[in-house]
């Protein structure tokens, strides 16, 4: 959340979490260079470049000095992925669902080795409807996406 937080140009939560997760420490974040970014997955050069170019900048640098001095960072805990029917696939979960708020439900499919994606393409595995899904369960119709109710998404869940 904190990464996230620093609104570094192309760093969205998902990148954030990748990030965190990839290098333990806002510190060790800091101190990488472009080759380390790039090794974390799903982190290109664009991306890379801007996280780069943010902490090289001494005023965004002295922001962050100043606001971890004020907050207390926890270290991302990984959780070992679970065996379930959605490692490795591209999940995106639209309307309210019953058991699980969005976060709830996010990481879920993290915790279950999925990757959670915000809009709908060609690229997603499942598309998860609850009530009131809007446009999202309308272009997963459309471009042939699985659709998931949440009562199948609890059962790939395991």
């Amino acid at each position: 959340r904190f990464i996230y937080a620093l609104g570094i140009r192309h760093v969205g939560e998902e990148t954030a979490i990748t990030l965190a997760g990839h290098f333990g420490t806002i510190a060790k974040l800091r101190q990488a260079k472009l080759e380390q970014l790039e090794e974390a997955e799903d982190i290109g050069g664009v991306v890379a470049k801007s996280i780069v170019d943010y902490f090289s900048d001494h005023k965004q640098s002295a922001q962050v000095d100043h606001l971890l001095a004020q907050v207390k960072i926890e270290h991302i805990q990984t959780t070992p992925k679970t065996q379930s029917g959605l490692v490795g696939k591209t999940i995106v979960v639209t309307g309210s669902l019953k058991d699980f708020s969005r976060d709830e439900a996010k990481a879920a499919i993290r915790t279950a080795g999925g990757k959670v994606a915000s809009s709908v393409s060609k690229k997603t595995d499942y598309v998860v409807v609850g009530e009131d899904p809007g446009s999202k369960y309308d272009q997963a119709k459309a471009l042939g996406v699985q659709i998931l109710s949440e009562a199948e998404f609890k059962k790939l869940l395991g």
